[in-house]
């Protein structure tokens, strides 16, 4: 049943409690309390901010289950958090997205191991998600292979964490990456045959990201390609970095490799990140489901 007065309590105290920093903003005013504002949840969430607010004052229509699925994104709230906003709103909770992990492809683990000392790799399955990765990428990009659900999804990140994705790509390259992982999706699931986890997938994205939505609209089909990437690394500096696709034989899995650009500091710069490596008692770890 609709409770407007949790409803907005909550909304409230899950703002109060989220930095900006937390929800991908950078923010040269100073503030006199912590949290986010109301209208830059309203902003991240694609709602005006006279809507929002009323929301939390426990006004207005009853907001849409897409509503809520892109507030829950901006105010990021756990699978458990968004089953508890979709309630109070007197909305069903939505499925959670938990396929089971697919065995790694040896083949791909083993050259993602073999090339760990000098250069980044994972290797995901057909819809991105993260099933692999060596010790320099985690080193670089945090952990992702152990995360649940779609915390695991490299496309999810892509269209619902901007600061993720603004560590990955300038701004003017932003729509050209996105646009590619779009077109690759709907090829992937032409692929699968429409099949039930790929369809919930894109349905997810469709109510977290208006933006996802209107590159699906365009029904684009091309195979996943990836151009040069600038990392900046706050411990050893820019990085510069060519990324190429290798496929695995038999499994719908790929590896993606980030290779130090020829003439640049950059391989200087990624053995110098031998000192942070994350591993226990200084040896190789792959992050993996299904691997030792």
């Amino acid at each position: 049943m609709e409770n407007r007065d949790w409803l907005g309590d909550f909304l409230r105290r899950r703002r109060e409690a989220l930095s900006p920093v937390e929800a991908g903003l950078t923010s040269l005013r100073r503030r006199r309390t912590p949290g986010l504002r109301r209208e830059e949840v309203a902003a991240l969430a694609n709602v005006s901010a006279t809507y929002y607010e009323r929301l939390e004052q426990a006004r207005g229509p009853r907001p849409s289950a897409t509503v809520l699925a892109a507030i829950a994104v901006a105010l990021r709230l756990t699978e458990t958090e968004k089953a508890h906003l979709f309630r109070l709103a007197g909305h069903m909770a939505p499925a959670r997205w938990d396929p089971q992990p697919e065995p790694v492809d040896p083949g791909l683990a083993y050259l993602m191991t073999a090339i760990s000392e000098t250069t980044p790799a994972f290797v995901t399955d057909d819809l991105g998600t993260v099933l692999a990765q060596n010790w320099l990428n985690v080193t670089l990009f945090g952990q992702f292979a152990d995360r649940p659900g779609l915390e695991a999804n490299l496309v999810w990140h892509w269209f619902t964490s901007p600061a993720w994705r603004h560590r990955l790509d300038p701004p003017e390259q932003q729509e050209q990456t996105g646009m590619a992982y779009v077109s690759d999706l709907r090829a992937i699931i032409t692929q699968r045959g429409q099949d039930r986890t790929a369809g919930e997938l894109v349905e997810r994205l469709c109510e977290a990201s208006t933006e996802f939505r209107a590159m699906w609209g365009r029904h684009t089909v091309a195979m996943l390609h990836c151009s040069t990437k600038v990392v900046h690394d706050e411990r050893v500096g820019r990085l510069d970095l060519d990324c190429e696709i290798v496929t695995g034989a038999t499994a719908r899995q790929r590896m993606l490799t980030l290779q130090p650009v020829a003439g640049t500091p950059t391989a200087h710069r990624i053995a110098a990140l031998h000192t942070y490596r994350l591993s226990p008692h200084n040896q190789d770890v792959v992050v993996a489901a299904g691997l030792p």
